[in-house]
C-alpha cells in the first residue's frame, strides 16, 4: 500500500518499552589500533567531522581500523531533531566554503578508492547546502582521480533544484535514507516527510538514469515486518538500486526506545525479499549502517552499469 498522509500516526508512549538486554548476536568492536589513531589525527588536523563519531556508529572500530570513514560536512549541528540521532541540534554556523578542499585532501591522504560524503540538514538555507556536495565531488575528482564517490544527502525538502546541483556533479552513488515506515515517520523524524524522500530518490533517477541510487531503513522502532516490506516496495518503485537495513540502537536514554531486536533470521528474510523484488544489492544485518561495505557495492555494481550505459 502506498503512503497516504491520512494514515494513523503512532504516539511516543506506544513504543515505550522496558529496557531490553542486548542479544548476543550484536557485538560492537571498540575503536583501536594504529590506523584508527592515525585517521582520528588526520580528521582533527583538518578540522573535519565524521558521521561515524557524531552518530556513534557501531561499525566505527571496523571501518576506521581499515582506513574508511564517512565525512560529515557543513558542521556538526543539525537543524532537525530526529528521535534516533545523536548529532547535535540547533542553529548551525555559516557554511565553510573551504571545507570541500579539506575533505578532498583527506581523501587523497587516505588514498581512498571510495569516498562517502554526508552532511547535517541545513534547513537554514534554501538550497540545503547542495553546492557544498557538488564542490566536494568535483574537487575529489581533481586531486584524487579514480576514487568513486557516494553522497548521502538530506532530502532538501524535496527540492528538485537543490538535487540537480548535486546530480550535475555526477556522484557514482546517490544515497538518501528513508529511515523508517510511514506510520512512524513523524515520531522518528518529525521535520521530515515521506513525500520528500520519495521525491529525492525518484528524481535522482530521472535526472541521471545511470547513477546508482541507494536508501536505508532502521528496524526495531515499532514497525512490523509487513510495513518494512511495504517501504521496500516503495523504494524499488522509486528506482532504488541498493538497500541497507540495520537494527536501531538507542544512543542514550533521551532517544527513542528500542521496541524490539530483530533476529539474524529476520534480517536474512529481509535480504531475500529485497533481492526478490529487484534490488541489485541488499545489506541486511543487526549492525548494518548506510555506508557499510559501500566500496564493495560500487565496485560490483559499477561493472554492471558500465555494461548497460557505458563508462560512468
Amino acid at each position: 500500500m502506498p503512503f497516504t498522509p491520512t494514515r494513523d500516526r503512532i504516539k511516543p508512549e506506544d513504543i515505550t518499552t522496558a529496557p531490553q538486554r542486548r542479544p548476543e548476536w550484536i557485538k560492537v568492536r571498540a575503536p583501536s589500533g594504529e590506523t584508527y589513531q592515525w585517521l582520528q589525527g588526520l580528521m582533527r588536523s583538518k578540522s573535519l567531522h565524521t558521521v561515524c563519531e557524531e552518530a556513534m556508529c557501531p561499525n566505527m572500530g571496523e571501518c576506521w581500523g581499515s582506513g574508511t570513514a564517512t565525512f560529515l560536512m557543513m558542521g556538526d549541528v543539525c537543524t532537525r531533531s530526529c528521535g534516533f540521532c545523536d548529532i547535535k541540534r540547533g542553529q548551525p554556523s555559516p557554511l565553510d566554503w573551504v571545507e570541500p578542499e579539506r575533505v578532498a585532501q583527506a581523501v587523497k591522504a587516505m588514498n581512498l578508492q571510495h569516498a562517502v560524503i554526508t552532511s547535517v540538514n541545513r534547513d537554514d538555507r534554501k538550497d540545503g547546502g547542495a553546492p557544498i556536495f557538488a564542490m566536494v565531488i568535483r574537487r575529489i575528482r581533481q586531486v584524487h582521480p579514480g576514487c568513486s564517490i557516494e553522497v548521502l544527502i538530506p532530502d532538501f525538502k524535496g527540492s528538485l533544484e537543490a538535487l540537480k546541483i548535486v546530480m550535475d556533479a555526477r556522484p557514482e552513488i546517490l544515497n538518501h535514507n528513508v529511515e523508517t515506515v510511514p506510520r512512524l515517520f513523524k515520531l522518528v523524524q518529525p521535520q521530515d516527510r515521506y513525500e520528500w524522500a520519495a521525491a529525492t530518490l525518484s528524481n535522482a533517477k530521472k535526472l541521471d538514469p545511470e547513477v546508482l541510487t541507494k536508501s536505508g531503513i532502521m528496524v526495531g522502532l515499532g514497525e512490523t515486518l509487513d510495513e518494512v516490506k511495504e517501504v521496500m516496495r516503495d523504494q524499488r518503485s522509486w528506482g532504488v538500486d541498493i538497500l541497507t537495513v540495520g537494527q536501531y540502537l538507542q544512543p542514550s536514554k533521551k532517544h527513542l526506545p528500542i521496541a524490539r531486536y530483530y533476529t539474524p533470521e529476520e534480517f536474512a528474510e529481509i535480504k531475500r525479499f529485497g533481492l526478490e523484488i529487484g534490488f541489485q544489492w541488499v545489506e541486511s544485518g543487526p549492525l548494518v549502517r548506510s555506508s557499510y561495505h559501500a566500496a564493495e557495492q560500487v565496485r560490483a555494481l559499477s561493472a554492471v552499469h558500465r555494461q548497460l550505459y557505458g563508462e560512468i
